[in-house]
């Protein structure tokens, strides 16, 4: 027999369970350098640090952060089309 509250309660668990995952990589970091590149970005795909010869730019590292920002947006709009609109319930577009 079809439940419809039961399937709100499953959302929302996987909805809570989605924004763990996110809180958990938000927390990580990874480090990666390569000649005289330095770079440190969370798991959630936020740089951190950015260095070049040891120098940084904050406004470099602003920018790179927004161009990431836009490019998940996109992926999850075309993940909510392709899901139905189902995004909007599970946490998407935050």
């Amino acid at each position: 027999m079809f439940n419809p509250l039961k399937q709100l309660g499953d959302l929302n668990q996987m909805r809570q369970q989605a924004v763990k995952i996110q809180q958990e990589l938000a927390a990580e970091s990874i480090s990666f350098d390569q000649g005289n590149v330095h770079i440190e970005i969370t798991g959630d795909q936020k740089v951190k640090i950015l260095s070049v010869n040891g120098q940084t730019d904050q406004n470099l590292i602003n920018a790179i952060n927004e161009a990431i920002k836009k490019s998940q947006e996109l992926a999850a709009g075309k993940l909510q089309q392709m899901s139905g609109g189902l995004g909007g319930l599970l946490g998407g577009g935050q």
